[in-house]
């Protein structure tokens, strides 16, 4: 079953409906980590890049990391415990978590309530005290607290898995 993509006003009213405090700031489209830079000089928090993932078994994955970090994909199934993995298609993403590239957040989670997609998170971001997600489109960053974006993950069904992610080296 496919749920209908969810929009930001009720992203944020269920947010508030979880009692979780954000602020939100607007600005230009970002579709790449490069293009929103100068927003994470202004930004408070660790910022993230967000992964949409297929196994060769047809498992998905959103990979929630550190902007910045460099994800080693040909390593990363040994630490998921899965098959070689490749990026999902745009037509399974709004399919799934109801968002197109670009606007991939750790937010479209609101989006799957079957709970297709397992959600890793990057043990780095985690250093941070909050976190600044697109609130389901890439017009605008979220900044949430590191704790309440895993209640919220939960709320929404999802246990996240917080694990190291392999990384490119030089």
């Amino acid at each position: 079953m496919t749920a209908a993509p969810k929009q930001r006003a009720q992203l944020f009213a269920r947010l508030q409906q979880l009692r979780i405090e954000t602020t939100t700031q607007e600005h230009s489209a970002v579709f790449t980590v490069a293009e929103s830079e100068a927003l994470h000089r202004e930004m408070p928090g660790g910022h993230t890049k967000n992964l949409f993932l297929k196994d060769a078994k047809g498992r998905l994955f959103l990979v929630v990391a550190e902007s910045t970090s460099r994800i080693d994909l040909k390593a990363l199934p040994k630490v998921l415990e899965c098959a070689r993995l490749s990026f999902g298609k745009p037509d399974l993403l709004m399919e799934v978590l109801g968002v197109t590239p670009g606007s991939v957040t750790a937010f479209s989670l609101i989006s799957d309530p079957d709970q297709r997609v397992s959600v890793v998170i990057d043990a780095a971001l985690m250093e941070h005290p909050t976190i600044n997600c697109h609130p389901l489109e890439n017009t605008a960053t979220t900044n949430i607290g590191r704790d309440d974006l895993l209640a919220f993950m939960r709320a929404c069904g999802h246990e996240p898995m917080i694990v190291q992610l392999p990384t490119l080296v030089g």
